[in-house]
């Protein structure tokens, strides 16, 4: 059975590459179906934690994505194309 939840976006709210993210990932889910979570850290000391334990050091910032899945990161802004291809890798 497929986990809920399997991509994960951790953001900063006025993070400049956050923000350019956001409509890559909504284009994303609609054109794919998958669905993110989004996770705000910036303004969250509980969810910066959780960050923490999902980035184990890599990144060190936002935003930082994780596929649950495959165990695979994206630190900072990309392009849709491979955004796409990290969100379906199997």
């Amino acid at each position: 059975m497929e986990k809920e939840n399997e991509l994960l976006e951790f953001y900063g709210t006025e993070c400049v590459h956050c923000i350019e993210m956001k409509p890559l990932v909504e284009k994303l889910e609609k054109e794919e179906g998958v669905k993110t979570k989004r996770i705000e850290v910036w303004h969250n000391a509980q969810n910066a934690q959780l960050m923490k334990q999902y980035d184990k050091g890599f990144c060190g910032g936002v935003p930082f994505f994780f596929n649950i899945k495959t165990e695979k990161w994206i630190c900072g802004s990309t392009t849709y194309e491979k955004l796409k291809e990290w969100a379906l890798e199997k």
